[in-house]
């Protein structure tokens, strides 16, 4: 399943045009040179990757209670279902409702820090924008969170985090390159994709979760889920 962040990442990357592709086609690059400029990109990128895998850890740790609590399926299949709830539930409602409310002031905090990144052309800077972008509210970073929390363990929520992120960057760096020359037209047949492709891994969950004994996805010894420590004697 982890093998899933990484094309869960490039899929998401169509969305990630559109809303962050802005941000990456901006960014205070040294064009001047090619080399600087990839080498600039290439930390923008890695502070993303940075945060994406900070929020790994977090929710990796989230899913090790659960293992410990002896529910690795349910949480399997309470994952996929949120998962297609991120799918199929309009981005406005989650617009109207801001379930981000309760951390609105850090949000705030992270969006001006980000603001004051984009008047300097440091390498620090860039790192630093990207690592600001990655803690931006986004669906479908929520999405991928959910699936860190199914790995139960926080090195592989880390890995989870860190596959998506990299998944992110082919699009991302074309939108740096050339985001111009995509039209806005492009970009929303583009973004037809990202429900179906959400829809699909949240029922490969939902399958893990249920343990129907189909091998490599949902096999039906659940003890194939990842443990803290290997059974020994």
């Amino acid at each position: 399943m982890i093998y899933s962040a990484f094309f869960f990442g490039l899929i998401s990357s169509l969305h990630c045009v559109g809303m962050c592709g802005p941000i990456a086609m901006m960014l205070p690059l040294d064009r001047s040179s090619q080399a600087k400029k990839t080498a600039q990109l290439l930390l923008y990128h890695l502070g993303r990757l940075t945060a994406y895998s900070s929020l790994g850890l977090v929710f990796g740790l989230l899913g090790k209670g659960f293992y410990l609590a002896g529910m690795q399926q349910q949480l399997s299949v309470i994952v996929g279902v949120f998962m297609i709830l991120i799918a199929v539930i309009p981005e406005k409602v989650f617009m109207q409702y801001n379930f981000s409310r309760p951390v609105y002031s850090i949000i705030s905090k992270v969006k001006s820090g980000l603001g004051r990144q984009f008047k300097k052309k440091s390498n620090s800077a860039l790192f630093l924008i990207g690592l600001l972008n990655g803690f931006l509210p986004c669906g479908l970073v929520y999405a991928a969170l959910f699936g860190a929390l199914a790995m139960q363990h926080a090195p592989l929520g880390i890995a989870y985090m860190a596959l998506y992120g990299l998944g992110t960057i082919p699009m991302l760096s074309v939108a740096a390159y050339a985001g111009r020359f995509l039209s806005t037209s492009f970009r929303t047949k583009l973004q037809k994709v990202i429900p179906i492709a959400t829809i699909l891994i949240g029922t490969l969950f939902i399958l893990r979760g249920m343990g129907l004994d189909i091998m490599y996805v949902s096999p039906g010894n659940m003890s194939l889920f990842v443990k803290g420590m290997p059974d020994c004697g």
